[in-house]
């Protein structure tokens, strides 16, 4: 996870450098129950309405957990599926919170209702995550029901209401990246606390839909919006978290951002980026799933590290007799392509290796999501690939068009929350689509290369 709001404050008002402090255990990710009743076009273990076999017991759970606890892990993030279908949920939660675990719930919303919220405030997450994948209509079709959109808006209205942290997911693709603007427009009229935009990770669904993921330069558009966004609640003395997921490249891009915008800050940003380090998976982010095999974190469910039910996590996480949990550990990571060419591998690590296997076969090539351009990354400046030379001086010479008029929202928002990074947002991403299916017919969209 890369945590904007953090490196924000640090660009406004700078701390000294402290040492870097890993923490005693990762945070583990554990998926309890694989049974949804969405079905998700990204959904990385392909959960449907139906009980899967084999799944933990509350005991095997119970036992597991004591395990975590004394192997140093603190953080939990329930997930599923959908945690909440899971008759054990508040059993388990309740025993997690009482051994002294910070426990977050991810759930798609729908279940959180007058009935349920109730309960989940007895328990005391720290926090509630619901997904939220764009607005009426987009949400309902991206999660495969109508009415989804409206029960998890109204779940996490029921959450703030009731005094609980809670935070928006968005899952970021061609078919959605138009509505971001009024997703954050949204956060902000409805006071949500942190917004998530998770960029599309190979897995389940989402590697068999890898082809609706977002065109690089719409995902820059993208951050550079919730950049703006970020610093300007800040500025406005407002304390809300916005942070991102599933592409490490993103605090390469944060830095090329403070270049440009706080030329005085960048010394400072970059050694403080380069202490976080990048990716984690296998190190600080784990994934435990609902049959008790381990995984070097959610995305990975087709490589397994062995299963609590016959070793102790603590065993597993520590054996690097496995050449995947072998190569994650080492540091640097020893990857190739461009990635090992790239002056920023320092503060990516090599972002996510799960891409590069799904597209490879190689764990270890370059991450075919990094959205940076080849200019930026130095070594493979000038080196754009001679098929897109004529679409990029293409791109270059012509004008962006108009962009087309914005529907009205579908819930009351104030008209002031459209600012002028908004406004530029929807100009250029208008503009990317259009430029890019009039330059590249035919061609999957994840298939230009950067500008």
């Amino acid at each position: 996870m890369f945590r904007i709001t953090q490196y924000m404050k640090e660009v406004l008002a700078p701390t000294p450098m402290a040492p870097k402090r890993n923490p005693p255990g990762p945070v583990v990710i554990w998926n309890l129950i694989r049974r949804c009743n969405l079905k998700c076009k990204h959904c990385y273990s392909i959960s449907s309405d139906h009980d899967f076999p084999g799944e933990l017991s509350t005991e095997e759970v119970y036992r597991t957990m004591d395990d975590l606890w004394d192997f140093g892990v603190r953080v939990l993030i329930l997930s599923g599926g959908e945690p909440l279908l899971r008759p054990d949920i508040f059993d388990i939660s309740r025993r997690a919170k009482d051994m002294g675990f910070y426990v977050g719930l991810s759930s798609n919303g729908t279940l959180i209702d007058e009935a349920l919220i109730g309960p989940i405030a007895d328990i005391g997450y720290d926090y509630v995550g619901i997904s939220l994948d764009g607005i009426g209509r987009t949400h309902d079709v991206f999660r495969g029901k109508a009415g989804a959109f409206d029960a998890s808006l109204a779940a996490a209205r029921l959450c703030r209401r009731n005094g609980i942290k809670v935070g928006l997911r968005f899952t970021m693709t061609m078919d959605n990246a138009h509505q971001l603007p009024d997703l954050l427009a949204l956060i902000e009229d409805e006071d949500i606390d942190k917004f998530y935009l998770s960029h599309l990770n190979y897995a389940g669904r989402g590697n068999k839909n890898r082809g609706d993921d977002a065109h690089w330069q719409i995902t820059r558009d993208a951050m550079d919006l919730l950049f703006d966004t970020c610093l300007e609640d800040l500025r406005a003395g407002r304390e809300r978290e916005f942070v991102t997921g599933n592409n490490d490249a993103d605090g390469a891009y944060l830095l090329l951002w403070v270049r440009r915008h706080f030329p005085e800050r960048a010394a400072h940003i970059q050694t403080r980026l380069e202490q976080w380090g990048g990716n984690s998976s296998g190190v600080n982010i784990a994934n435990i799933d609902n049959l008790g095999d381990v995984h070097p974190d959610t995305f990975w469910w087709h490589y397994k590290l062995g299963n609590v039910k016959d070793r102790r996590f603590s065993e597993i996480w520590q054996d690097t007799s496995d050449p995947i949990m072998a190569g994650l550990k080492q540091l640097p990571r020893r990857v190739g392509g461009r990635c090992a060419e790239c002056r920023y591998f320092a503060i990516c690590g090599g972002n996510t290796r799960v891409r590069a296997m799904q597209l490879t076969g190689d764990p270890w090539a370059e991450d075919p999501g990094c959205y940076l351009s080849d200019q930026a990354t130095t070594a493979w400046a000038g080196s754009a690939r001679p098929c897109c030379r004529k679409t990029c001086a293409a791109f270059a010479r012509r004008p962006p068009p108009r962009p087309s008029p914005v529907a009205a929202r579908q819930h009351r928002c104030r008209p002031s929350a459209r600012s002028c990074v908004t406004i530029r947002f929807k100009r250029s991403l208008t503009s990317s689509i259009v430029r890019f299916l009039k330059f590249r017919p035919g061609i999957s969209l994840r298939s230009q290369p950067p500008m």
